[in-house]
């Protein structure tokens, strides 16, 4: 943990900022995102020796408000109750309610309260609390089988005990990690999922899912469902995750880098070698199994003492077998598993950062169109003033050659300069014989001819007016990717620095548990071991080895001299 403790960005303690905080009149992009640092939240609670699975009800629990009285239903009253409260998945039934082919069904058990829900709605209810908090970090679920497991046997890899075993445990983590997340726990969404009572298809096709907008960079941060600023946000563009920035902030560029650097740990050797390793000991147990047996049917065959010390020998090996098994299953549980689901939070901490990236550049790309929308402004206005100045040039010049002296038109002569008088553009022939084909181009030609006579003045008002009503947009806009903005770096930030809390406290009981594992398979394998050494030591001493006597050392007793056991097969 050290080499990341060093340029971990995530290591301040920050608190939630509300939305009523971010949804200010005036908003500062330059003022800080987040609050300053405040004391330390402990890192993590006293750990239990008993076996129990990960994560301990304890693990990154933020302290809930003990004077909360507004609670919404009798799930929200029990998850802040202040009580250590767990919520378990203690079953899970094959089924076929409301459906024509079987599926697996997990039974959660909230307190009094007991929902069943298929794999399917977990993946719902994760999908619609992402897009309720697109600034949290929503914590994984298992995934899903691979395409070739479905290939090979479709209806078995369904039904296989080992896969639904371990969805169990993790989707019961996901559950216990909403649980206990400050700002998830209050959603009504999660209660009612909790709730058995409720449909979960009536859940998905009732406000607030119902109200979520197909894109969610179209709508605020801190509340996607509010209908009322949609149209607003309409103006907003909708730019690509890979879109850079000009002007990128400094702490999320680090947070992106440490990101990937964990990720890069984790999906390298951290959990290859913990495969390679589970699958050794798999080996290994199936090993002692069979030798195990081999050895317990060898102890038949001889008599005495030797027989007595080869069947401990094999029970040892079979009590090795067990002790090694129960070890890969406390590994799988309190290791792999929980190192898969932190690269999966690996993963969901970079669709954060997309996110806000995304926020950042939609904030840049709406402040640089309302720079040219202002500019094509000034360019119109300065059109218009300068049509209004040779308007009233004009004007002062028909004044004063309007008023002509009596009789000038009667001695006017020949001499009369061209300019006074300009002669009409003349007219196509109308008798000129068209050539074939021609019609179409000629049509084209008096369309564009009518769309570039249009009254110069005209275009240019509709153009200033429709340009004001445009920048008027634009600066709504503005301002609320300024508050989308500045809300979604704050929340991010402190559900990073809440996330960091929660990871060094899960690795520091993960390791933990892999030492206590490994003490109590020694443990075990030792007294086993020792119970079959003292058995061995009860076999006679070697009948051709010399007396001690003979050797000079008095009395006869057990030798110490090494069998040598080519004599033995030679005879001597």
């Amino acid at each position: 943990m050290e080499t990341f403790e060093d340029d971990n960005p995530f290591e301040n303690d920050v608190d939630h900022i509300s939305s009523e905080t971010s949804s200010t009149s005036r908003v500062n992009i330059s003022a800080p995102s987040s609050p300053p640092p405040s004391a330390a939240h402990p890192v993590s609670p006293t750990i239990s020796h008993q076996s129990r699975p990960f994560p301990s009800p304890g693990t990154s629990r933020q302290p809930q408000p003990m004077n909360k009285n507004d609670f919404c239903c009798n799930r929200n009253r029990w998850l802040h109750s202040g009580e250590d409260v767990e919520i378990l998945i203690t079953d899970a039934q094959k089924t076929t309610v409301h459906s024509t082919t079987p599926y697996i069904v997990y039974v959660i058990q909230a307190g009094t309260a007991e929902a069943r829900h298929r794999y399917s709605e977990f993946e719902s209810l994760q999908s619609s609390l992402r897009k309720l908090y697109p600034t949290l970090i929503i914590p994984p679920i298992p995934s899903k089988q691979s395409i070739s497991d479905y290939a090979t046997n479709p209806s078995k890899a369904k039904e296989d005990a080992a896969m639904i075993a371990r969805r169990k445990r993790m989707l019961q983590t996901f559950l216990n990690r909403i649980a206990r997340h400050p700002i998830l726990s209050n959603e009504h969404v999660f209660h009612r999922f909790l709730d058995g009572e409720v449909s979960w298809t009536e859940v998905l096709h009732s406000p607030p899912l119902s109200l979520l907008p197909k894109n969610i960079l179209k709508a605020p941060s801190h509340n996607p469902t509010d209908q009322s600023v949609l149209p607003a946000y309409e103006a907003l563009p909708n730019p690509s995750a890979t879109y850079p920035l000009r002007h990128p902030e400094q702490r999320f560029i680090d947070s992106e880098v440490f990101t990937n650097k964990f990720a890069n740990h984790l999906n390298g050797p951290m959990e290859k070698v913990s495969r390679r390793m589970l699958k050794r000991w798999s080996e290994s147990a199936h090993d002692y199994s069979e030798l195990g047996a081999a050895l317990n049917g060898f102890s038949l065959n001889e008599s005495g003492a030797l027989a007595a010390a080869i069947e401990k020998t094999g029970q040892a090996v079979d009590a090795t077998y067990m002790s090694t098994t129960r070890l890969l299953q406390e590994l799988e549980q309190n290791w792999a598993e929980p190192l898969h689901e932190y690269t999966q939070f690996a993963s969901i901490i970079k669709k954060l950062l997309v996110y806000r990236h995304q926020k950042h550049v939609q904030y840049e790309m709406t402040r640089d169109t309302l720079e040219n929308k202002r500019e094509l402004l000034e360019e119109y206005e300065k059109s218009e003033r300068e049509a209004k100045r040779l308007e009233e040039a004009l004007a002062r010049g028909r004044v004063e050659f309007s008023p002509r002296p009596e009789g000038q038109e009667e001695n006017e002569g020949p001499d009369e300069p061209a300019s006074a008088y300009l002669p009409p553009h003349p007219e196509p022939n109308p008798y000129r014989r068209r050539a074939p084909g021609m019609g179409f181009l000629n049509a084209l030609s008096y369309t564009l001819h009518g769309m570039m006579d249009v009254d110069p003045e005209t275009a240019r008002r509709n153009g200033i007016s429709k340009t004001r009503e445009t920048i008027s947009q634009l600066e709504d806009a503005l301002h609320l990717a300024a508050q989308d903005l500045k809300y979604s770096g704050s929340t991010i930030q402190a559900d990073l620095d809440r996330f960091q809390r929660q990871k060094v406290a899960d690795l520091r009981e993960m390791t933990i548990s892999m030492a206590r594992s490994h003490r109590d398979w020694c443990k075990k394998n030792l007294e086993t071991w020792q119970a079959a050494k003292r058995e061995i030591e009860k076999i006679p001493d070697h009948p051709n080895s010399m007396p001690a006597t003979q050797s000079g050392k008095g009395a006869a007793g057990p030798s110490n001299t090494r069998r040598d056991s080519s004599a033995t097969v030679n005879g001597r």
